[in-house]
């Protein structure tokens, strides 16, 4: 045990000298969770609008003014002529251009079919079609106030229709993209303080001569493992602290279930990601190759393959069956269950099963390789 204090001892020193290693380890992840969580929103409000009214009737002004005032929509301008349209929407001026045709109004009184043109900026196909869905659910409310206004009119009752859906969300009850992308920018956080920094640790010591005295003196490579671990074990967690105290402070994210159950996870997942980046430090024997190889296996697989901002359900199957290996993936799930649902252990525990495994198997490869080392 004391080999091991003065292995981390020496390591925790390397960290305070080294300014660049410090930014990394706090800098980045304080970094990562403002602009994730100020930029990264798949949330669409306001979306901006110009509408050409042919018609200029009182009902065509009333519909615009209607859609101004949903917090939905923004009507950015109001066109004169055809021409316009095409410019608006090349430049990006208008996600949304609407055209009310001559005469609308004279059909809807007439009790005709009263069609109105809505042209949709399809360049992002994630804000085209929520805003096609907004648009739509917008049209039906104007009609069922239309008819409802015509029939008290009319002094009939209001007829009811047959089917109402009363939808009702749980978990994230105002769909704030906020509440999923910050328990998951977490994932992101562990894995880089966790892989990326510990990828550059025995590397370094390969590459400033100093392996060699490493072997000749008497220390294990459990000692060796621990030792180097513990410092960015101790990070972590702070980061960890750091990023649900800035979740709940900054953007009112509170995690609904046991903090234990969190600190649990993030403890396992953690030890994973601690593995991984010497195992890979180990291997590549140089900072450089151990850096990119630490971005391409723990780094994008956590964005990409982890159920964190592309759904895995939509992958390839090839891609579905590698999001398997990856450990970001049960950790976001437990973070999800924990943050968002409320879960307890007995519903996540083969999330909690998965990591351990992960992180035993990791750790038994990684000291068999320092062993092969000479340690």
């Amino acid at each position: 045990m004391k080999r091991v204090r003065a292995v981390a001892r020496k390591e925790f020193y390397h960290l305070i000298r080294d300014y660049r290693s410090l930014y990394l380890a706090f800098a980045i992840p304080l970094f990562l969770i403002l602009l994730f969580g100020y930029a990264l929103s798949l949330d669409v409000n306001n979306v901006t609008m110009a509408v050409l009214d042919h018609d200029k009737s009182p009902l065509s002004r009333d519909f615009t003014r209607h859609l101004d005032a949903s917090p939905y929509f923004h009507v950015a301008d109001h066109l004169s002529h055809e021409g316009q349209v095409d410019q608006y929407l090349d430049h990006g001026w208008a996600t949304m251009v609407i055209i009310i045709p001559a005469g609308w109004s004279s059909r809807i009184h007439a009790g005709g079919d009263a069609q109105l043109q809505v042209l949709i900026d399809g360049s992002d196909p994630n804000t085209a079609g929520i805003s096609m869905g907004y648009m739509t659910g917008f049209v039906e409310r104007y009609n069922g106030a239309l008819l409802s206004d015509f029939l008290n009119r009319q002094g009939l009752a209001d007829i009811r229709p047959p089917v109402e859906g009363r939808i009702r969300v749980w978990f994230n009850e105002d769909l704030e993209s906020t509440n999923f992308i910050i328990p998951g920018i977490i994932a992101v956080i562990i894995m880089i303080v966790g892989a990326m920094l510990t990828s550059l640790v025995i590397a370094r010591e390969y590459e400033n001569g100093t392996m060699e005295t490493i072997r000749s003196i008497p220390l294990g490579a459990g000692e060796f493992f621990l030792g180097k671990a513990i410092p960015y074990f101790i990070i972590g967690m702070i980061d960890l602290l750091a990023a649900v105290f800035m979740g709940q402070v900054l953007f009112g994210v509170v995690m609904k279930s046991n903090f234990w159950l969190l600190v649990l996870a993030s403890s396992i997942y953690l030890s994973v990601a601690l593995s991984l980046g010497l195992m890979i430090s180990i291997i590549s024997k140089s900072l450089l190759v151990a850096n990119i190889g630490a971005i391409l296996t723990t780094f994008l697989p956590s964005i990409l393959l982890s159920d964190f901002v592309f759904p895995v359900i939509n992958m390839p199957k090839i891609l579905q069956l590698i999001t398997y290996i990856v450990p970001a993936r049960y950790f976001i799930d437990i973070m999800n269950g924990l943050y968002l649902r409320g879960l307890g252990f007995s519903h996540l525990w083969t999330s909690y099963l998965v990591l351990t495994i992960m992180s035993l198997v990791l750790a038994m490869l990684t000291y068999e390789q320092l062993r092969k080392e000479g340690l």
